[in-house]
């Protein structure tokens, strides 16, 4: 399966200063999706502040960043499932760029399973980076604009299958199942605060290092995304990027609580009972049509 590289290859959608003056916090922004939304967020006048667990490739992400864009790039080692860690990542972005507008929650964990193969330390590890994680950081978030009175935005990368469920990733789904309903919950409640709340569900974006983690070795070549898409191809990083932008812009004000699927219909086409057929050829269909009507005449 060929893999998406993470630079921006398409157009950008906003104008220039759509984030001028604007801090955006992004977990998991050293690579993949997380890298494309940083990189366009800088490309906006923002100024960025990307975490994950390892120090190595922040840095060298934030070196890439600011010398491809002339914007400002914090890189700053957290484990989203620590809370101190968390609250010194604020603290530090605060101290750096005097506040805080914007937070992506990016950061995941997934792999393949069997269900019933799964011990429970590997079943938690995934709830608490990619739930726990998203909740340590929006109460932190949360409470900082709410005791600042500032108007904050939460961005929240989810999946398709967190309202469908998914075979072989049951501890994903759940965990990005609660994370939609944090969505939905705090945007009713945190509103009133002028804290807006909203999520992407993404389909099939492959990314090197995450699609190889969840679909290692020959898996990746038997498991082809494009044909479970009704465009026929995978997501590039650059319409995630240009869908998170506007939504964490205040070209988006009246958005609150939404969920935004990009997935070039793919959800869709394995929802429709008879989507399948597809698989029919036309010289088939025209025998089809035969027996349809001479069933109808009986």
């Amino acid at each position: 399966m060929e893999l998406n590289n993470t630079t921006p290859s398409l157009s950008g959608m906003l104008r220039d200063d759509a984030l001028k003056g604007k801090t955006a916090i992004i977990t998991g922004g050293g690579t993949g999706l997380g890298k494309a939304m940083g990189f366009y967020f800088l490309q906006l006048g923002a100024n960025v502040v990307i975490t994950s667990r390892k120090l190595d490739v922040l840095e060298q992400t934030a070196a890439e960043m600011a010398a491809a864009t002339g914007g400002k790039v914090l890189p700053l080692v957290c484990d989203v499932r620590r809370a101190d860690e968390v609250e010194a990542v604020l603290t530090s972005a605060v101290k750096t760029f005097g506040k805080i507008d914007i937070l992506v929650n990016n950061a995941a964990g997934n792999f393949i399973s069997p269900t019933e193969r799964l011990s429970a330390n590997a079943f938690s590890t995934i709830i608490d980076i990619v739930l726990k994680g998203s909740v340590n950081f929006s109460l932190a978030a949360g409470k900082y604009w709410i005791k600042e009175n500032l108007k904050g935005t939460i961005l929240n990368i989810v999946t398709t299958y967190a309202f469908t469920g998914s075979a072989y990733v049951v501890p994903s789904a759940c965990a990005k199942a609660g994370v939609l309903a944090l969505t939905r919950s705090l945007a009713v409640e945190w509103g009133k605060f002028n804290i807006r709340t909203n999520a992407i569900a993404p389909g099939p974006f492959p990314t090197k290092g995450a699609w190889e983690r969840l679909l290692p070795g020959t898996v990746a070549e038997n498991f082809d995304f494009k044909k479970k898409v009704p465009l026929r191809r995978v997501g590039e990083p650059q319409e995630l990027a240009n869908l998170a932008a506007f939504l964490v812009s205040d070209f988006s004000g009246f958005i609150n609580g939404e969920v935004v699927t990009i997935d070039g219909g793919e959800w869709l086409q394995g929802a429709g009972e008879f989507n399948a057929l597809e698989a029919i050829p036309d010289s088939l269909w025209d025998n089809i049509e035969q027996l349809t009507r001479s069933v109808k005449g009986s």
